[in-house]
């Protein structure tokens, strides 16, 4: 949506609010840009909604005169152009950030919107891989043959070797700088909310880092310079979109029928730690988790492999 199609339904003293609220949120509490650029189009759909809804631009005094029901009717019309559980409730933490902001300046309490309550979520888990699959998934000759160079593969094997290795988000692995990388078996990881961590990896990643670093990457640069620690062809940084791509193929060659996602390598390597008794405090540190209760999904294998032991080692099980 353009800038000039977001006025029609915008009031201007409202813009302007919403404009020092999103520079607040990366200048003072250093968001990354995406999550910024998520926030700003939840409130402008939720102010287009009630373009429509209430005849007219809201205006500050609309905000603040708006009903549960009103904020309900936003939400049947956004779950009725498909949008999911996750999705809404993610929109709703957008807009309960922006009239926190609007009143701490005071500009009128929207009680609407912490009057509805936030959709439930399902706390659902992908299938994790088989740690053999997982293995095969980031070895360099799994391509071979499909046309493209080997150096290609070298790169693509060493970051599925971070995500399996290291449990990083493709955003974090596809982020990272050449001088993140610090040695053969640790990275610096900037993850959600620009939060650094220093994230170490086994001996296959490290070997697969040292295959790119030295011959890999060189060869894609052609002697061109660029701080992107992953590089295409091109010398550019490697987007998400494309790796999600290459990916699909990797599984399929692996003999994964299912799809396929960086999101579902992470899981693998979180579920194998826990399985081989890493406790959930690590697991939250390499994961980047602000919270334990975000890790605490993978008590249910913790509690998997407890039972195993007792029925293997206790005499009266």
């Amino acid at each position: 949506m353009t800038a000039k199609a977001e006025i029609a339904f915008i009031a201007p003293k409202v813009a302007a609010e919403l404009d020092t609220w999103l520079r607040r949120l990366g200048d003072e509490r250093h968001f990354s840009p995406k999550t910024i650029e998520a926030y700003r189009r939840d409130v402008v759909q939720f102010l287009a909604f009630l373009a429509g809804h209430l005849g007219g631009a809201a205006s500050l005094k609309d905000l603040a005169a708006l009903a549960p029901a009103d904020v309900r009717a936003f939400m049947a019309a956004r779950r009725a152009a498909g949008i999911g559980s996750r999705s809404l409730m993610r929109a709703l933490a957008g807009l309960r950030g922006f009239a926190r902001f609007l009143e701490r300046n005071g500009k009128g309490k929207v009680g609407a919107l912490a009057a509805v309550r936030a959709p439930k979520i399902g706390r659902t888990l992908p299938r994790p891989l088989p740690a053999g699959a997982a293995k095969r998934v980031a070895d360099p000759d799994l391509a071979a043959g499909d046309g493209r160079e080997p150096w290609i593969h070298a790169r693509d094997a060493a970051v599925l070797a971070l995500l399996y290795g290291g449990g990083l988000r493709i955003s974090e692995a596809l982020g990272l700088k050449r001088g993140d990388f610090g040695g053969r078996d640790t990275v610096t990881v900037t993850g959600k909310g620009n939060k650094q961590r220093m994230v170490p990896f086994g001996q296959a990643a490290g070997q697969a880092m040292d295959l790119y670093l030295g011959s890999a990457r060189p060869r894609l640069l052609k002697g061109r310079a660029s701080r992107h620690l992953f590089v295409t062809a091109r010398g550019k940084a490697m987007t998400r979109q494309s790796f999600w791509k290459l990916l699909r193929g990797y599984g399929v060659k692996v003999g994964i029928s299912r799809a396929l996602t960086p999101h579902v390598i992470r899981h693998s390597f979180a579920t194998h730690l826990v399985e081989g008794g890493a406790d959930l405090r690590s697991v939250q540190i390499m994961l980047g988790h602000a919270d334990i209760s975000t890790t605490q999904v993978y008590t249910h294998v913790a509690q998997r492999r407890l039972r195993e032991t007792i029925e293997q080692h206790h005499p009266r099980a």
